[in-house]
């Protein structure tokens, strides 16, 4: 597959040999050929750590922001170029630590954005800390007796606020991968991907092996409308499902609801500003 229009060339990438962000960076690269998108056309947004750095790496449009803060940015872009595709990508830690409130409002909102984590259960950057979803009892140098807090279940929590379209990948499976960030990438609405992502510096207990020995691929007859299976499934500890676990077709986007595209569907980076409204806007606010 020719993933040129997206390469970088020769430079240097900051991760560690084995590293499963590797797996991540190749499945991303082929679904945007597959999927047709041209560089110029896309964004993709990150936060801060070893995951965000996947944009220094792809040839296209990149905004990369605060710790914990790439949704917002990438609603807002969305919204004032709906044109685009936007793809907003970080790792656990600053999706669903620092960004766990951004993660929250992302899903109520529904923008039309494809969101993607990976998930290594550590914080890769910072010398291997507990992250959000590092399991019950994992130790580190920071955490000496175990971690004591249950691990947080993003997929879980997405289905409980009826998030549009929810999906579970493993990086070590790159043809699944790709085929499940192709679709999140097609669907209107947010998308999230959670990415099992193995550390090989960090996390020494959730390796390829370990990821191999605990998921499975939900079934070919598995119903992705039905969200209280969708729930069920979602909440399994012993093995970890993989697939689309959730999808709620129609729900209106956030573009959808905002009453500036109501009567007038031109970008708004494509709108002339009106001074003079503006300048009543500001004053009409104004308390003495």
């Amino acid at each position: 597959m020719n993933t040129e229009q997206f390469d970088m060339g020769s430079i240097d990438i900051a991760w560690c040999l084995g590293c499963g962000n590797f797996g991540i960076l190749k499945a991303l690269k082929e679904a945007l050929v597959e999927t047709d998108i041209q560089p110029e056309k896309l964004v993709i947004v990150s936060g801060i750590g070893q995951a965000a750095k996947i944009p220094h790496y792809l040839k296209t449009n990149i905004f990369n922001g605060l710790h914990g803060r790439a949704l917002p940015p990438a609603t807002g872009i969305k919204a004032v170029n709906p044109g685009l595709t936007v793809i907003a990508e970080s790792g656990d830690g600053d999706m669903y630590g620092e960004g766990g409130n951004h993660f929250i409002h992302a899903i109520r909102r529904n923008p039309d954005i494809t969101n993607i984590i990976h998930d290594n259960m550590v914080y890769g950057l910072t010398k291997g800390q507990a992250s959000p979803t590092s399991q019950s009892g994992f130790v580190t140098p920071v955490q000496v007796n175990g971690t004591h807090s249950e691990p947080f279940n993003p997929i879980a929590v997405a289905i409980s606020l009826d998030a549009s379209f929810v999906a579970r990948a493993f990086a070590g499976d790159d043809e699944q991968t790709k085929e499940i960030m192709k679709k999140a990438i097609a669907h209107k609405g947010y998308s999230i991907v959670d990415i099992l992502q193995p550390c090989v510096t960090f996390n020494k207990v959730n390796t390829y092996e370990w990821f191999k020995d605990h998921t499975y691929y939900l079934e070919d007859n598995y119903d992705p409308f039905d969200r209280t299976e969708a729930f069920r499934r979602a909440i399994e500890k012993d093995t970890l499902p993989l697939g689309i676990f959730y999808i709620h077709p129609g729900k209106p986007s956030f573009n959808e609801t905002l009453p500036v595209y109501s009567a007038d569907t031109t970008p708004l980076f494509r709108r002339e500003l009106d001074s003079e409204k503006l300048v009543g806007l500001v004053n009409s606010k104004r308390t003495v």
